[in-house]
């Protein structure tokens, strides 16, 4: 009933300013393209252009998803993250919320369904690992989650280049060789016997070149599958997005894989990639590439950019002040700006569980943040260091973890003695990721 009269008081002008809104700003068509090479048949791709629906039942609501898997040590975790990830961010996500507050809390429920599908996936004892990007396309507005190396970037219609995820490479992330080094682990190069150190920077027991990925049970839980979450919104002219693996990257920057592109459907956009990265070198790894263009509607296909400016990698976004309230729907954005609305790729699960938690009443205290399973009054464990303080800031001491989630938190916190270096297989995934 309050609802109710809360919407039954919305000015007049109010309301015809998102009808305006809604003329304006219509939805996108949003087409994909697909190119592989296999060579040892471990990366894996989700491509749903009708994913879901915001509303059960209400086409109008729906949103498109956008993945890719890129597995190491075997295909085992790899397919279980392409089967299982999006049901875990839908069960992460409440019900009956508006377009607006569903696009604020998304990046939390990305959260929780990468740490749940990690945490479920070594249940089942598997011990194989994959990097995660995935990207959730809900009108113009696109949220990438990412772990591990495979990248996704953006170009908008004036041919500006955008990183939407990270690399969570030791030799490109100084930041987490720290990290992983405080949880007790080694990170260095191959040390041969009686020979240099060779070859990137990895983990130790393991040797796995990546702080970040789903699985890989067997190198320990300072290997984290927190994701970086990015979002944004472009503005009514489009843009195109870029998902590869490792083995796209490993011989493309960004700026050549755009360059052998522009003005080419996103199915041969994403074969032209791929043939380009193999070329100098051969198929020396799996090797895939999706392409999503987000087009205003009937326009079959982009344009290439009226004049290619050689703008900066990593330019900076319009970004929304804190204070201004998450309107997304309600804004006419300005041609060719793209907005970013969300960025955090924080490693502290406590820190990343909190965001989207601005309106408590979205959430049931009485489930586990992560894995939603019911909770007894009082059985909850908070997930703030010093509830009682955070109760007096914020009003509760939520959210709330299981215990087998909230041990899951202090391993991934380097709280909890990672595995033993003398009773692990030191080189159970060198030749991986």
């Amino acid at each position: 009933m309050a609802m109710a009269a809360e919407a039954a008081t919305v000015p007049l002008g109010v309301l015809l300013r998102r009808e305006v809104t809604s003329e304006r700003m219509e939805r996108p068509d949003v087409l994909c393209g697909e190119a592989a090479r296999s060579r040892k048949g471990e990366d894996f791709t989700l491509l749903l252009a009708e994913a879901a629906h915001r509303v059960a039942g209400d086409p109008s609501t729906s949103f498109s998803v956008f993945a890719l898997f890129d597995g190491h040590n075997g295909s085992g975790a790899a397919i279980y993250a392409k089967k299982n990830l999006l049901n875990n961010v839908l069960r992460a996500t409440p019900s009956g919320l508006s377009r607006d507050e569903w696009l604020a809390v998304l990046p939390r429920s990305l959260v929780a369904a990468f740490v749940k599908t990690d945490k479920d996936l070594q249940a089942v004892a598997e011990t194989s690992g994959t990097t995660v990007t995935f990207v959730i396309i809900d009108e113009w507005v696109v949220t990438v989650a990412s772990v591990g190396d495979s990248r996704c970037i953006l170009e908008s219609a004036d041919g500006s280049l955008y990183h939407l995820s990270a690399d969570h490479r030791f030799d490109s992330n100084r930041d987490e060789v720290e990290r992983v080094t405080a949880c007790g682990s080694k990170v260095g190069q191959l040390n041969v016997v009686g020979g240099p150190e060779v070859g990137p920077l990895r983990c130790w027991p393991g040797g796995l070149c990546l702080s970040r990925s789903i699985g890989d049970i067997d190198v320990g839980e300072c290997i984290i599958p927190v994701p970086h979450v990015k979002q944004v919104k472009l503005s009514n002219a489009g843009g195109r997005i870029i998902i590869a693996s490792d083995g796209v990257w490993d011989d493309l920057s960004f700026e050549m894989a755009l360059e052998c592109s522009r003005g080419y459907p996103s199915d041969i956009t994403a074969n032209r990639i791929v043939n380009e990265a193999i070329l100098p070198r051969g198929l020396r790894d799996d090797t895939t590439c999706i392409v999503v263009d987000i087009l205003p509607p009937e326009k079959l296909a982009p344009s290439p950019p009226t004049k290619w400016q050689g703008k900066i990698v990593n330019k900076m976004f319009c970004r929304k002040h804190p204070d201004m309230s998450f309107k997304t729907d309600t804004e006419y954005a300005e041609p060719d700006v793209v907005e970013e609305l969300f960025e955090d790729g924080s490693a502290m699960l406590s820190r990343r569980l909190t965001t989207g938690y601005a309106l408590q009443r979205m959430f049931e205290p009485s489930s586990c943040a992560v894995c939603q399973l019911r909770l007894a009054y009082g059985q909850g464990i908070s997930i703030h260091a010093n509830p009682l303080q955070h109760e007096k800031m914020q009003g509760w001491q939520g959210p709330f973890l299981c215990r087998s989630c909230h041990e899951k938190k202090e391993a991934m916190e380097g709280k909890r003695r990672p595995i033993d270096p003398s009773t692990a297989d030191a080189f159970s995934h060198v030749g991986g990721a």
